[in-house]
């Protein structure tokens, strides 16, 4: 039987070698307005059957996106649904200058992430994505970037899209060694 005293020190030490181990806190997960890739064609290719395979292709990787963002358990999504004809308005927001954050404020979000993919031929296409921390106290529909990231990839396939995404957020906005959103 333990001394009171012991048992204490062991749970901390527990604990201590839990979080060093998995490097994970307890931290409530932050709010998250998930709006995802967009498409920037510079190829300008509008045959219909191209068209619907970047469509499928973006809503896989933005499958892919938002299932890893909650699997870091560093934030949650926001429902967006309410928002969704200010949000066809205002798209694509890579010529906006901004304007998803007043719509991240409103949907009761903390971050945002906002991302495109740049398809310069079928071979060459480059992926970005930022997360920014929306400011409801200053500017409005100011936001500051606290993550990005770029990966180039080669082919114009579902396989090297997911890959891009994959390693985009492993190594960019997640990288080892960043603090977690929710601090």
């Amino acid at each position: 039987m333990m001394s009171g005293a012991r048992f204490v020190f062991a749970l901390l030490f527990a604990g201590a070698t839990f979080f060093s181990v998995t490097g994970r806190s307890f931290a409530a997960p932050v709010p998250m307005a998930i709006f995802g890739f967009e498409l920037f064609d510079d190829t300008a290719d509008q045959r219909n059957s191209i068209r619907a395979e970047q469509d499928a292709r973006l809503k896989l990787i933005n499958a892919e996106l938002v299932r890893l963002l909650v699997e870091t358990a560093q934030v949650t999504p926001v429902d967006l649904k309410p928002f969704a004809a200010r949000i066809e308005e205002a798209s694509p927001f890579f010529k906006c200058n901004a304007c998803e954050n007043e719509i991240a404020a409103d949907a009761g979000a903390r971050f945002e992430a906002v991302g495109v993919v740049r398809k310069v031929s079928n071979l060459i296409l480059s992926i970005e994505l930022q997360v920014r921390e929306i400011d409801l106290k200053g500017v409005e529909g100011s936001a500051k970037v606290v993550r990005a990231g770029q990966v180039d990839i080669r082919g114009n396939t579902d396989e090297s899209w997911m890959r891009g995404v994959r390693y985009l957020m492993k190594n960019r906005i997640f990288a080892p060694g960043l603090p977690e959103l929710s601090q």
